[in-house]
């Protein structure tokens, strides 16, 4: 009996049977190097004393650094901007989206972060696919990429068809010699600022220097500094004592230490309106819902008066640090809110997380491709709604596992 055959003449023979047969495999493949990811159901608001799947749980996962997520003024900021402005935009920013409180979140946040202007965008990685290809969008033209960005960051140069160049992490020389061997008409140098799974920061004014010098732009996420580091929460930019310039296009996201939702990037006039007028994942997204951009607008007034939660946190990760100093396992140097925990081996990082999680205690276990192979690792990710008693808990715990 002949294949049957749809449509389009393709013959379908099997074919259902044999996709599922590879997908099976594959996912076998991710279960039997201990590579399988799973999700935890949250069934309480976002906080450090949280009911994950029923349980009473003390959380050590999120990124709401300055636990802001559930802040009351926040929380009304957001209502009260759904019953000014409705549940959605309805439409992207260029054609009937842009509503009020856009331009007044991209007005305040120019503002804090001392650039002409600002976009806002649904979430941090259509920020980063924005930027990147559309700067560097030709042949003739380079991306010099730290080896650790972050997978959006990594998208982004995938996207743009010009020559891409890596170098090993935080390595200042090796990226000199890339930028002096290059003839690319345009020159982009692409960094996280606090890499998300060691918590340290790039070596920020090298970047700018070198930008400088060979005159490249420099795209920076800030996903992870924004709201903690520097004077009022400024980020690692302001951090390092850089001031904005022209060449300087600064990514940060609203849904870590901001506790809402959405990104931003901020940069000169010019560029900024090159973006507006370019960059894909701009002009053809839905805008982010107005009650957010209201909210974020009030997160922002939070983060620049409230220095006392930079100060709580501080204080916590100088504790975690200090207790964790006779384990067998090693804290990465960071000073940031992320402390990474490496255990090396996937089944050590998922064994480890899981006894935490018999305790009442949430830390995620990260695996191989967030991070390179055998360099697993729990991800302490602590808040300033965290309590000195909170982190002496997983302290205690992990002295007792050990």
């Amino acid at each position: 009996m002949p294949a049957a055959r749809n449509k389009v003449g393709f013959t379908m023979k099997n074919t259902p049977r044999t996709r599922e047969q590879l997908l099976s495999a594959r996912l076998r493949q991710l279960a039997d190097a201990g590579l399988m990811r799973q999700r935890r159901r949250l069934d309480s608001p976002l906080t450090p004393h949280a009911i994950m799947e029923g349980q009473k749980m003390l959380a050590f996962a999120s990124n709401d650094y300055l636990g802001l997520a559930a802040h009351p003024d926040i929380i009304a900021a957001m209502a009260q901007g759904a019953r000014d402005w409705g549940a959605g935009s309805g439409a992207s920013h260029l054609i009937s989206g842009h509503l009020k409180a856009h331009e007044t979140l991209e007005r305040r946040l120019a503002e804090f972060t001392g650039f002409d202007r600002c976009l806002v965008f649904s979430a941090g990685y259509l920020a980063n696919l924005a930027v990147t290809p559309t700067l560097a969008a030709g042949r003739d033209d380079a991306i010099f990429a730290d080896r650790l960005n972050h997978a959006s960051l990594i998208d982004a140069a995938r996207l743009s068809r010009a020559r891409q160049h890596r170098y090993p992490h935080g390595d200042m020389a090796a990226l000199e010699r890339l930028l002096a061997q290059s003839a690319a008409k345009t020159k982009v140098i692409v960094s996280d600022a606090v890499f998300s799974m060691d918590g340290d920061l790039a070596p920020l004014s090298d970047l700018f220097r070198l930008a400088e010098r060979f005159d490249a732009w420099l795209v920076i996420d800030d996903a992870h500094g924004f709201g903690v580091l520097g004077p009022e929460g400024r980020g690692s930019l302001a951090h390092c004592g850089i001031r904005p310039h022209p060449r300087i296009l600064l990514m940060a996201t609203l849904g870590k230490a901001a506790g809402t939702s959405g990104a931003f990037v901020a940069g000169s006039a010019l560029a900024i309106e090159y973006l507006l007028q370019n960059a894909r994942s701009y002009i053809f997204t839905t805008a982010q819902p107005p009650a957010i951009a209201a909210a974020a607008t009030k997160s922002l007034e939070i983060i620049q008066n409230d220095e006392a939660r930079r100060a709580h946190l501080r204080a916590l990760i100088r504790q975690l640090q200090t207790g964790c100093a006779a384990l067998p396992w090693r804290l990465l140097p960071s000073e940031t809110a992320i402390q990474p925990l490496m255990l090396g081996e996937n089944d050590k990082a998922l064994a480890l997380s899981q006894q935490l999680w018999r305790r009442g205690l949430w830390v995620a276990a990260i695996r191989p491709p967030t991070v390179p192979p055998g360099t697993a690792r729990l991800r302490i990710s602590l808040s300033a709604a965290h309590g000195e008693n909170d982190v002496a808990e997983l302290i205690n715990a992990l002295r007792e596992l050990a």
